[in-house]
C-alpha cells in the first residue's frame, strides 16, 4: 500500500509540475476548450478480437501502450510495458524473463516450459520467451490482455496474452532518424526507418536499430562494467494491394544480440536485500559470461474479400539460435572484499525454429449475428544443452573440478480450430460466445553424462516420454451499453496450456520427465467509459481467475536442484483500473492499478519454504493458503504529460512517468530476509523541445531518476557449491541518463 501510495504521490507531483506551465499552454481561446467538440479524439484501435475495433469497444481487462510511448524512454524489452500495466510482472533471470499476469506465468527455470503468458508477435504465436527479446523496435503499438484468452489466441494463453504489433509502411514517402547516447551506461541508441510507397499498389518500410551500451555493475575481475550490449535489429515490410479485395503484408525481422557480462550480485543471507552495482567475476571454463541470441522471424499475412466476407490467412516462421553461459558473482559480502574459490558455471546453448498457418473468416458487421471462424496449425522442434561445472575447493577436503552435460530434444505439433458468435438483441445488448479446440503432441528426450572428474556431484541419468492431449476453451461474454460510450461487461472464460516435459534437471527419469496440463478459469465483469466527449476516460475490472494442475519449478537450495511439477490448484481475485483525464488542450494525464490478492488453494509435495520449519520436506509439505513469490498485492503506474507551445514555432513535451509495486517475495524459497523485495516506485522523465511538426527534436531521458536498486529474482547459493553460503540477487537497471536527438523527413 505504501508503495502504491508513493507512486500516486509521484504521479501528482508531476502532474502538478506540468500543470504549473498550463498557463503557458494556452496562446489562444482553444487552448482551454474541453475535447467535447473532438469527439473519439483520443480513441484508441486495437485488434484483440481479430478486428478492428475501440479499446472501448472490447469486453476484456486490457492495456494498451503505443509504440511512441515506448520509444520516448527507449524501451528495448518486454519489461519496459510493465511499467504501464498493473498486474503485469516480468522476471529478470540469468536464463529467460518471463511474463506473469496476475501472479500467473511460467518459472524460468525449466527451460522447456511453454508460457502462460503467450506472446504474439504481428500474429504469430512466439511461444519461447527468447522470442520476446527482438521485436521491441518501431512498434505500433502493445496490447496487453489480462486473463485466459484461449478462444480467439488460443495456444497457451492461460493467463493472458501479450500481442506487439510493428508499424506498417505509410502510403507517403517519410522516414526517421533518431540517435541517443547514455551517459551512466556510456553507449548509444541508433534507431530509424524509411517508408512509403514503391509503386502504386506496392509499398515499403525499412526499420532498424542498433545499441552499443554498457553495463550498471561494475566487475572489479575485469574491470568492465557489466552487461555490456551489442545489438543490431532490422525489419523490412513489403504491403502489395494490388486491388480494393485483396492485401498481402510480409515482414522479415533479424535480430543479433550479444550481452557480455551478467546481472548477478551476491548479498548476505542474514540481512535484507541491499544490492551494490559492483561484482567479482572471473571467466570461467565454460567461456565469458553473457548470452548471445541470433533470430530470424517471418510473417505474411493477407486478406481477401468474398463479398462481404473476410478470409484472412497469417502464415509465420521463427528460429533463433542462442546461448547462454551463467556465473555467479563470487564476493563474500561482508568480508573485507575477500572472494571465494567455489564456484559453479553453467552454459544453456539453445536452437528452436517453429512454422504456424491460420486461417480464419470474418462476417461482416453491423448484423444481427456476426462470427469469425479459423484453423490453426504448428510446428516446431527445440534443442537445449546443459553445461554445467564446478570448481570447488575444501569438497571433502581436496579439490574438485568436474563437469557434467545434458541435452533436451523436444518436438511438438498442435492444432487447433476454433470459432466466436456475436448477437446483437437489441443495439444495446450483446451476447459474444467463443470456443476453441487445440490438440497437441509432444515427444522429448533428456539424458546427461559426466564429462569429466572424479565423479558425478550430480545423478546422472536419462528419459524419454511422448504427450498427445486436447483442450477445449469456451467462453461467454454479455455486453450491454447503459449509456452513449459506456459499457459494462461480464465475462466467463478458461484456458489451457499443454503439459510438456522436464528439460534441465539433472537426475531428471522417466518418472519426474512428464508434467500434466495446467488449465484456468476466468470470471470477470467490469465497465468502460468514455465521458464529457472523450476528455474523460475510465475502466474498470473485477475478476476471479482460478488454475488448477498450475506448472511451477522452483529452487532447492538444500538439494541444489529444481522442483518441477503441478501444483494442484491456485486462484488469484483482484480489481483493476484506470482514468486518462484530457482536461484541455496540451495536457493529459493517466492513472491504472490494481489489488490483487493470490493464493494456492492447495499444493501438496511442495518444495519448502525458508519460513517453514526445519524439519519440513517435500514429501509431506502442502503451501495450502500461501502466495506464490514475484506477486504484489498492489501495482501501478501514473504518467502525465504537458506541452508549451512558443510564439517561434517551437514547442517544448514534458512527460513524468511513475511506476511501482508494493513488496514481494522474489526468490523461490520466499525468504523473508534475502528474498524479499521491498515496496518501490520509480520515476521517468523525458523532456523534449521540438518544432511544431516535430520534423527535428532534442530530448533528455531520465530513467529510474531517484535510483532506486532493486532486484528480479534471487536465490541462496548453497555449500559445498560454496564455502561461504551467500544470496544471489539479480539487479535490474540503475538510474542512467541520455540525451536524444533525432529528424524526420
Amino acid at each position: 500500500m505504501k508503495a502504491l501510495n508513493r507512486i500516486l504521490l509521484s504521479g501528482a507531483a508531476t502532474g502538478a509540475m506540468l500543470m504549473a506551465a498550463a498557463p503557458a499552454m494556452a496562446q489562444d481561446a482553444a487552448a482551454d476548450a474541453p475535447l467535447a467538440q473532438q469527439d473519439n479524439a483520443n480513441e484508441i484501435i486495437v485488434t484483440a478480437q481479430k478486428r478492428e475495433q475501440s479499446l472501448q469497444d472490447v469486453p476484456i481487462s486490457m492495456e494498451v501502450v503505443s509504440g511512441q510511448k515506448l520509444a520516448d524512454f527507449n524501451s528495448n524489452d518486454i519489461k519496459s510495458v510493465m511499467n504501464y500495466t498493473p498486474n503485469v510482472f516480468v522476471q529478470s533471470t540469468a536464463g529467460n524473463d518471463v511474463i506473469y499476469i496476475r501472479g500467473f506465468g511460467s518459472p524460468p527455470a525449466n527451460f522447456a516450459f511453454d508460457q502462460s503468458v503467450s506472446l504474439y508477435v504481428d500474429g504469430v504465436y512466439a511461444g519461447r520467451s527468447r522470442q520476446a527479446q527482438a521485436p521491441f523496435f518501431d512498434l505500433q503499438r502493445v496490447e496487453v490482455l489480462r486473463g485466459p484468452q484461449g478462444a480467439l489466441f488460443g495456444k497457451n494463453t492461460a493467463a493472458g496474452a501479450v500481442s506487439v504489433v510493428s508499424a506498417g509502411p505509410t502510403s507517403t514517402p517519410e522516414g526517421e532518424f533518431t540517435a541517443l547516447y547514455n551517459f551512466d551506461q556510456k553507449g548509444v541508441d541508433v534507431s530509424g526507418y524509411v517508408s512509403g510507397p514503391i509503386s502504386e499498389t506496392l509499398s515499403a518500410r525499412l526499420a532498424y536499430k542498433i545499441v552499443q551500451q554498457d553495463g550498471y555493475i561494475y566487475n572489479r575481475a575485469t574491470d568492465h562494467d557489466d552487461p555490456e550490449i551489442r545489438q543490431q535489429l532490422a525489419r523490412l515490410t513489403l504491403k502489395w494491394e494490388p486491388s480494393t479485395d485483396f492485401d498481402y503484408m510480409v515482414k522479415a525481422e533479424y535480430a543479433n544480440k550479444d550481452v557480455i557480462g551478467g546481472i548477478t550480485v551476491s548479498s548476505p543471507l542474514d540481512s535484507p536485500q541491499d544490492p551494490h552495482t559492483n561484482r567479482y567475476l572471473e571467466r570461467s571454463a565454460l567461456g565469458d559470461e553473457g548470452t548471445q541470441t541470433e533470430s530470424v522471424m517471418l510473417s505474411g499475412t493477407g486478406n481477401i474479400a468474398l463479398g462481404d466476407y473476410t478470409l484472412t490467412s497469417v502464415t509465420g516462421y521463427s528460429w533463433f539460435n542462442a546461448n547462454i553461459v551463467n556465473g555467479f558473482d563470487q564476493t563474500i559480502p561482508n568480508s573485507g572484499g575477500a572472494v571465494t574459490n567455489n564456484s559453479v558455471y553453467n552454459s544453456f546453448p539453445e536452437r528452436f525454429d517453429q512454422f504456424s498457418q491460420e486461417l480464419r473468416i470474418l462476417s461482416p458487421t453491423g448484423r444481427t449475428f456476426e462470427f469469425i471462424a479459423g484453423v490453426y496449425y504448428d510446428h516446431s522442434n527445440y534443442r537445449l544443452d546443459q553445461l554445467q561445472g564446478f570448481d570447488i575447493e575444501d569438497l571433502f577436503g581436496s579439490p574438485y573440478f568436474g563437469r557434467i552435460d545434458s541435452r533436451f530434444k523436444q518436438k511438438a505439433e498442435s492444432w487447433s480450430v476454433f470459432g466466436q458468435g456475436t448477437l446483437n438483441i437489441t443495439d444495446a445488448f450483446r451476447a459474444i460466445g467463443s470456443l476453441r479446440y487445440t490438440h497437441t503432441s509432444k515427444d522429448g528426450s533428456f539424458a546427461s553424462h559426466l564429462v569429466y572428474g572424479p565423479f558425478a556431484i550430480r545423478p546422472i541419468s536419462s528419459a524419454e516420454g511422448s504427450i498427445s492431449e486436447g483442450n477445449v476453451d469456451p467462453s461467454i461474454t454479455l455486453q450491454y451499453d447503459i449509456a452513449r460510450q459506456v459499457m459494462l461487461y461480464a465475462t466467463y472464460g478458461r484456458g489451457s496450456k499443454s503439459g510438456g516435459f522436464v528439460s534441465n534437471t539433472l537426475g531428471t527419469t522417466d518418472a519426474t520427465f512428464t508434467f500434466e496440463p495446467e488449465r484456468s478459469t476466468n470470471y470477470e465483469a467490469g465497465i468502460k467509459s468514455t465521458l464529457a466527449g472523450g476528455a474523460v476516460v475510465a475502466n474498470l475490472s473485477v475478476y476471479k481467475t482460478q488454475f488448477k494442475d498450475l506448472q511451477v519449478s522452483v529452487y532447492q537450495p538444500a538439494s541444489s536442484s529444481y522442483l518441477t511439477g503441478n501444483a494442484a490448484s491456485a486462484t488469484s481475485k483482484g480489481i483493476e483500473g484506470s482514468l486518462s483525464l484530457f482536461p484541455f488542450r496540451n495536457f493529459d494525464i493517466t492513472a491504472s492499478g490494481a489489488y490483487q490478492d493470490i493464493k494456492y488453494d492447495d499444493y501438496p509435495g511442495a518444495a519448502c519454504l525458508a519460513s517453514q520449519p526445519a524439519t519440513c520436506t517435500p514429501a509431506t509439505n502442502n503451501l495450502a493458503g500461501y502466495s506464490p513469490a514475484y506477486t504484489s498485492k498492489w501495482t501501478g503506474s501514473v504518467t502525465a504529460h504537458g506541452r508549451i507551445e512558443f510564439a517561434n514555432d517551437l514547442k517544448l513535451d514534458i512527460t513524468g512517468v511513475a511506476a511501482g509495486r508494493s513488496k514481494y517475495f522474489d526468490s523461490d524459497d520466499q525468504s523473508p530476509i534475502y528474498g524479499l523485495q521491498k515496496g518501490y516506485v520509480k520515476l521517468d522523465l523525458r523532456v523534449q523541445l521540438s518544432d511544431r511538426d516535430e520534423r527535428w527534436h532534442l530530448a533528455l531521458v531520465g530513467k529510474n531518476l531517484t535510483n532506486e536498486l532493486t532486484t528480479g529474482s534471487a536465490f541462496r547459493l548453497p555449500f559445498p557449491i560454496t564455502s561461504v553460503s551467500r544470496a544471489i540477487l539479480y539487479l535490474e537497471p540503475a538510474r542512467n541518463i541520455s540525451v536524444e536527438a533525432g529528424f524526420k523527413f
